[in-house]
């Protein structure tokens, strides 16, 4: 099985050095690209330093999918792959075989279209953070068909573009990633694969560390994104279920066990979700525009 590997960069810092570190002493052999937009502190040559090849785009023309898909079409103008692993630049690999183990059902399972890993929060995350990240990614393995969208709704098409890997052939025959959405690339992908009868596998055992300890200013611009995106891709909605009688669920689970924790970490707690919610009415209010 012939994989390639994409991370896209943008001023990656000093933690980046770590992630080449880890990428070089993986098991699973794979073909690297960095599509770097134009870093001003070193991302680039460092990268190169490590042999790994980059591919240098215009700041301005970056976008969450096209980006992706020249990435893809780059490698495969050279040869054939079976698989490719998107990363993002602020993750840091868990053990030297994360990327054997995120990729492995593609062997076992030929109608997997897209298998995404499991993420540990870093060791600054806040109580939130570390709520979020075993929430989203839980310990168990779970394999995922359009069918069960009547069990788990909207998160039977949730993916991560942080840690991922696609057959090559599912990607391309759903039309790759798109062009025009302002954020979830991923889910786009996802919910065109289930649709089209491949499965969506979380990996539990194949393992990275990523977590933000994101400002309610920051959880707000986000949510307008991903407004915009639900707005403008309605189809995901009606095929899956709307995220919103889950998310109040996640808010109140969440809040729970933050006040076994830390009652303090409620107040701040409380403004980032009235930040993702404000966020989230107004994109889609944009996207309807």
């Amino acid at each position: 099985m012939k994989c390639g590997l994409i991370i896209p960069t943008l001023n990656a810092g000093e933690k980046f050095r770590t992630l080449l570190e880890q990428i070089a002493a993986q098991s699973l052999s794979t073909r690297k690209l960095i599509v770097d937009s134009e870093s001003t502190d070193g991302t680039a040559e460092l990268a190169k330093k490590f042999g790994v090849e980059v591919l240098t785009i215009p700041r301005r023309t970056f976008n969450h999918g096209a980006t992706r898909q020249f990435a893809l079409e780059h490698l495969l103008k050279s040869s054939p792959l079976d698989v490719i692993i998107f990363l993002t630049q602020d993750v840091l690999l868990h053990d030297d075989d994360s990327l054997a183990k995120l990729v492995k059902i593609f062997c076992a399972d030929k109608t997997v279209g897209l298998s995404y890993g499991r993420q540990l929060p870093h060791v600054d995350a806040t109580n939130e953070a570390k709520f979020l990240r075993a929430f989203n990614y839980p310990p168990e393995s779970q394999l995922r068909t359009f069918d069960d969208r009547k069990i788990f709704g909207l998160k039977t098409a949730f993916a991560s573009n942080s840690f991922a890997a696609y057959r090559v052939e599912a990607l391309q025959s759903v039309g790759g990633f798109p062009s025009n959405v302002p954020l979830c690339e991923d889910m786009y992908v996802a919910a065109k694969m289930l649709l089209d009868g491949r499965k969506i596998f979380y990996a539990a055992d194949a393992q990275v560390f990523h977590s933000h300890n994101y400002t309610a200013a920051q959880e707000f611009r986000r949510y307008v994104e991903i407004g915009k995106f639900h707005a403008q891709e309605p189809w995901i909605r009606e095929t899956f279920g709307s995220a919103e009688g889950a998310g109040k669920k996640f808010v109140v689970m969440k809040l729970v066990a933050l006040a076994k924790k830390n009652p303090f970490d409620c107040i701040g707690a409380i403004f980032r979700d009235a930040a993702k919610f404000f966020g989230y009415r107004l994109g889609r209010l944009k996207g309807n525009a």
